[in-house]
């Protein structure tokens, strides 16, 4: 019986093929063509919106001030 080689060249080294995908060209599409949100989610929206008219929150300032102090490898 012969030993085997330790370096096989049959195989073709780093092959890469890219799959085959069709993108459908959609006309006349609009976010209110999409599904449904989920009723929870709707709720949860409203109230941020609310929340965010009366001014409740943070600002993304304030919201990264504490995320750095809070973790300081972050900078």
């Amino acid at each position: 019986m012969a030993a085997p080689k330790k370096y096989s060249t049959d195989k073709k080294k780093d092959l890469f093929q890219e799959p085959v995908t069709e993108y459908l060209k959609v006309e006349n599409f609009t976010s209110e063509e999409e599904e449904e949100f989920h009723p929870i989610l709707i709720q949860l929206l409203e109230k941020a919106k609310r929340e965010s008219k009366l001014g409740l929150g943070i600002s993304h300032e304030e919201a990264m001030l504490k995320i750095k102090e809070k973790y300081p490898f972050l900078k």
